[in-house]
């Protein structure tokens, strides 16, 4: 039985505290090297990635990728700014999906 990891990914100030938590943390400064982080997070078998929504709204093409594969989970979180509502969407539609009507 493998064990998986989890990590965050985001800008410095909204991953940090995630470190207390023993999650690995992956601040990122731009698009780029956002993508690339989680490519290769994807790489190393990690389980559950999350990503601050303000990174995430660049990333919509790279977070599909993933969503089509079991693995990894890549769930969207607010930012130490605060929210922008794409990760209870995204939770919204995927309900909607698997139920047939929005519960929610």
């Amino acid at each position: 039985m493998s064990m998986y990891k989890i990590g965050v990914v985001g800008d410095k100030d909204s991953v940090l505290a995630f470190k207390a938590l023993g999650i690995d943390v992956y601040p990122v400064n731009d698009v780029e090297e956002a993508r690339k982080t989680v490519d290769t997070m994807a790489a190393r078998k990690y389980g559950v990635i999350f990503i601050t929504e303000q990174v995430a709204q660049d990333l919509e093409e790279t977070i599909e990728r993933y969503n089509r594969e079991m693995l990894p989970a890549i769930i969207l979180i607010p930012s130490n700014q605060g929210t922008l509502n794409i990760g209870m969407k995204k939770i919204s539609d995927n309900v909607e999906k698997a139920v047939g009507v929005n519960i929610l």
